[in-house]
């Protein structure tokens, strides 16, 4: 258990953080495998359509760093 008061509020931030981590990293989950559901079926336009809304998200996930770069 943390005892200064640097270290609670480092416990704070690390839960606020890792919430928002899980949710951002949710988000990317759902869109690959909506891409990869498409690619799939054999849908041209919705894999495109589906890979366009995924883009962002991955880049989004890198910049905030919830994933790494080589993973995206």
């Amino acid at each position: 258990m943390a005892h200064s008061l640097s270290a609670k509020k480092r416990i704070r931030q690390t839960e606020r953080r890792t919430a928002v981590n899980r949710a951002r990293k949710s988000r990317i989950r759902t869109v690959v495998k909506k891409v990869e559901a498409a690619i799939a079926k054999g849908d041209k336009d919705a894999a495109l359509a589906a890979f366009r809304q995924a883009e962002p998200e991955l880049m989004r996930g890198v910049n905030k760093h919830a994933i790494h770069r080589n993973t995206a």
